[in-house]
């Protein structure tokens, strides 16, 4: 029987590589074969089997990028050699209870990729159709990866966020995400304006299309943003309710907080500074298939693109820990 290599959890905060029999697609079912997955801040979920209802040995990755080998009955929309994704996960179904409490690894239909199915630490693996992206020719699989996860959470977020052309919109946070979240801004028309720590980040910031930068350690950057006009949107990207907190005041007229940064620790607010200019603070996570490809579509487009470091599937430990430490230049891809 043929075999894969795949880098799986099978106990809470290990990893082991292991072979398994390459798997075959069932009904309404795909096998890619995988050329990249990226890795994720997310995938500690399984790593360290946080999620509720993981079932463990898993396989973590829900960045992949290949080629369709195999199609299962039932499939229509999908023939091998198509260039595919699949990202966080496939669809939320809002007629769905489970879907609708957020608990997607519960239902059989709508599960996360590398938590209620095996995901993309491998050589192949199997997705549901719906879960399935196209990627278009001019984006390599490497870095197709990272436009599934923090590519589409980026980009989804700020379409659906209520800034016009023209308008100010921050981006706080130059990391895995805000380093596309820099980039996707500036080519959807936004006046750009990127926040992070330290003078050294402004020649990435205007690099990455920036018109503005912010420099939390040189003064209040709420203040900064008022000074410009105050901001549209700021997108919140990393996770940390402490650095997110002081930038509420920075909001304009009916601005908004988007929040995409996945942290643990609360972001104090007071009443009066969401009434005062009808303020609002907002969640955004990742989006459908169609929303990345909605994402790719726009990236080829543009030339949006993820800074990434590559390791072979092997090194997967070594990756996640460097990302896990904030070592990786933004966004690590394993490599089969």
């Amino acid at each position: 029987m043929p075999t894969m290599k795949a880098m799986q959890v099978p106990r809470a905060g290990t990893f082991e590589a292991v072979e398994r029999p390459i798997p075959e697609p069932g009904r309404d079912e795909i096998r890619i074969r995988i050329a990249a997955c990226g890795v994720c801040h997310s995938d500690v979920f399984t790593r360290d089997a946080l999620w509720p209802g993981l079932e463990l040995p898993r396989i973590p990755g829900h960045e992949l990028a290949g080629t369709i080998d195999a199609v299962g009955d039932g499939v229509r929309s999908w023939k091998t050699g198509d260039r595919v994704g699949v990202g966080w996960a496939g669809i939320r179904d809002n007629s769905c209870e489970a879907c609708r409490r957020g608990e997607f690894v519960n239902c059989a239909n709508h599960r996360v990729t590398g938590i209620g199915y095996d995901g993309g630490y491998a050589e192949y693996m199997i997705a549901p159709s719906y879960a399935v992206a196209a990627i278009p020719a001019e984006i390599p699989f490497a870095e197709a990866g990272p436009l599934l996860c923090a590519g589409v959470t980026t980009y989804n977020a700020l379409r659906h966020t209520g800034a016009r052309p023209g308008d100010l919109v921050a981006v706080q946070g130059i990391g895995g995400l805000g380093h596309l979240g820099v980039q996707f801004a500036r080519q959807m028309g936004f006046r750009t304006v990127a926040i992070s720590s330290g003078s050294d980040k402004r020649p990435l910031a205007e690099k990455l299309g920036a018109h503005e930068y912010v420099d939390t350690r040189a003064g209040d950057p709420a203040a900064a943003l008022r000074k410009l006009g105050g901001a549209r949107v700021i997108l919140a990207t990393a996770p940390s309710g402490k650095a997110i907190a002081p930038l509420i005041d920075g909001l304009g007229l009916d601005g908004e907080l988007m929040v995409v940064g996945a942290g643990f620790d609360p972001i104090p607010v007071a009443p009066t500074q969401l009434i005062q200019g009808t303020r609002s603070v907002r969640g955004w996570s990742s989006g459908s298939a169609i929303d990345s490809e909605d994402t790719m579509r726009f990236a080829a487009l543009t030339g949006v693109r993820p800074m990434i470091e590559r390791f072979p599937l092997a090194r997967a430990p070594e990756a996640f820990d460097k990302m896990m430490s904030n070592a990786v230049r933004f966004r690590a891809v394993l490599e089969t």
